[in-house]
């Protein structure tokens, strides 16, 4: 079996050729990584595989899964929860079999949300830069103490929940919302209605999936709902923010902080080394011009713990597929 990966990294290749390595039928499978993102113009490099591994910010839509079954593809697999880049309609017209990794170590997110909090609240990205100068003035440095401030997390899945245990153990309290609440969250916090979600939080932490009606969740409705001066954090999906709004929401002081780890636009940017070219992203330029805005490219997921499970999950799913045996993590 031939699997063509798309939008692949050397992490990717380590984690992916270790996982196949611990297998018995290890001879039997051929993995090919391809550095490109899967979109219209690179679908023929799938020619003769029989299944492709994507990742976020690879195209799926209906002209690209009929390219990718044309040349023999009948299997996709995506190494991520989200499938909103998926035309899932396309796919079961042409009778694909798609499965994701629903969950992966759902720590490393929360752990990342809160290295970015504490990172931008503490402001120990530009004390390490200062003091490297031999420059160890506080003036600028001031942040202000998580025990005791109110945190709200939207979307209380695993990562949420995970996240949410984070601020509760420093001493949060702690508020959630969710149209789909867990019983889980009882024993962390109060789920209540977004508004006053918005309204009583002085953290605000997205850990939804990005789908039609979570599209632009903050934004120019919702941004003046919330506590003035309050933190948005997104280690989620890039549009679930209003970029533009919420810059308009930086400019008047509404917004307090940001740190995202996801951009609306990131597909162009994230994952690639950009540091000799010009970016031509005047949204994104504007965002880093703001000293209280934190900006990671992506790398939310990014732990040796999550990785390999990721490659597990993946390799999970093509049995699944190999086998013609039912898969939890199909998607339909």
């Amino acid at each position: 079996m031939k699997i063509a990966f798309f939008g692949s990294q050397p992490y990717d290749r380590r984690f992916f050729d270790e996982a196949l390595l611990s297998r018995s039928d290890a001879s039997s499978i051929e993995l090919v990584y391809h550095s490109a993102l899967l979109e219209a113009e690179t679908a023929i490099l799938a020619q003769g595989a029989e299944a492709v591994c994507v990742f976020v910010n690879d195209v799926l839509d209906a002209t690209v899964l009929a390219a990718l079954h044309g040349h023999g593809v009948r299997a996709i697999v995506l190494r991520c929860a989200g499938y909103n880049n998926l035309d899932l309609a396309a796919a079961k017209r042409l009778g694909l079999f798609v499965a994701r990794v629903p969950a992966y170590s759902p720590e490393a997110v929360a752990e990342h949300t809160l290295a970015m909090v504490q990172t931008l609240n503490r402001h120990t990205h530009r004390a390490y830069a200062r003091v490297r100068e031999g420059n160890f003035s506080l003036d600028g440095l001031l942040g202000f103490n998580l025990y005791g401030k109110t945190v709200g997390i939207v979307g209380t899945g695993k990562i949420g929940l995970a996240t949410a245990r984070i601020f509760k153990g420093f001493g949060c309290t702690v508020l959630g919302h969710d149209p789909y609440p867990s019983s889980e969250f009882s024993h962390l916090g109060s789920m209540v209605d977004l508004p006053r979600l918005l309204a009583e939080s002085d953290i605000v932490s997205l850990h939804c999936p990005l789908m039609d009606s979570t599209r632009h969740l903050i934004g120019v409705a919702t941004l003046p709902q919330m506590k003035r001066g309050a933190m948005l954090v997104n280690t989620s999906r890039g549009a679930l923010i209003d970029t533009g709004a919420v810059i308009e929401a930086l400019k008047s002081r509404q917004l307090g902080a940001l740190a995202i780890d996801v951009y609306e636009q990131e597909s162009s940017l994230f994952f690639h080394d950009h540091s000799s070219d010009i970016i031509d992203d005047d949204v994104f330029q504007r965002l880093m011009t703001f000293p209280n805005v934190l900006v990671t490219g992506h790398q939310g997921f990014f732990t040796i713990e999550a990785l390999r499970e990721i490659a597990a999950i993946t390799f999970h799913n093509l049995d699944c597929y190999r086998n013609g045996s039912d898969c939890a993590n199909s998607v339909d």
